[in-house]
């Protein structure tokens, strides 16, 4: 598979506290990669560089062979890379086609010099985007305050689609979520996969790991310790990997 993104000895600091340590990472077309690790490890840290939410130090970051430094999240979805928070970056009072369209409005002019939203095209559109990820809302007038988790999960993917995203990075997607959720949530994430997406999944959850992903990246103290496919794992030897920071003998 192509290498979408690549991490070169990637360093990044805050005041005396090193939080990544030369991090090597590939994250190739069609993965579902797991970025795995104790508290503290740097996962945030690296997710927050995919992200454009901070600046890395030193090192390479490039995207399909051309380095990029992200000054903004903006930065990072035009190249191609949306990511959706645990806390989810939502707007719970405005409708799910609101939500998807967020930024990136649609508009008509029935006068010349005349511009209005096209609420109708940003439903109709809105909707599409979820039947593309097996989610049938029904009204797209719904303010997404009154949906579960895993349904707002899948409005902000359906974001993700409006942006055209190539890599998702989804961060503790089912934190607190039940187990019909969670279950959403991961056929969510094998729906971007059969659409040819990326994923890089951060989750504490080795049993979501083993079921969707394809591979996994174990950070400790920093530093990227194990880097495999997740083919013949499972979920009580990649906790133990996790641990010890080495492959299960």
């Amino acid at each position: 598979m192509s290498v979408l993104v690549r991490l070169g000895a990637v360093t990044k600091s805050y005041g005396a506290v090193e939080a990544l340590r030369g991090v090597d990472l590939e994250i190739r077309a069609g993965d579902v990669l797991a970025l795995c690790g104790d508290n503290g490890a740097g996962k945030s840290s690296l997710v927050k560089i995919l992200s454009g939410a901070h600046a890395h130090d030193g090192g390479v970051f490039e995207i399909e062979g051309k380095a990029v430094r992200f000054a903004s999240p903006q930065d990072a979805l035009t190249r191609g890379i949306a990511t959706i928070y645990q806390e989810l970056a939502v707007a719970p009072r405005l409708s799910v086609a609101e939500n998807v369209f967020l930024g990136s409005e649609l508009v008509r002019t029935p006068l010349p010099f005349v511009s209005l939203l096209d609420k109708k095209r940003m439903r109709d559109e809105a909707l599409g985007y979820l039947k593309r990820l097996g989610v049938d809302l029904g009204d797209a007038t719904r303010p997404v305050e009154r949906l579960s988790g895993g349904q707002r999960q899948a409005v902000a993917i359906a974001r993700a689609l409006r942006w055209d995203a190539r890599v998702v990075i989804m961060d503790e997607p089912t934190a607190a979520l039940g187990v019909a959720e969670t279950k959403l949530v991961l056929d969510l994430i094998r729906r971007l996969k059969d659409e040819g997406r990326t994923v890089v999944l951060v989750s504490h959850n080795m049993a979501d790991v083993v079921a969707v992903a394809t591979r996994v990246a174990i950070l400790k103290a920093g530093r990227k310790t194990v880097d495999r496919p997740v083919a013949g794992l499972d979920a009580a030897a990649l906790a133990q990997m996790i641990v010890t920071g080495r492959e299960a003998a």
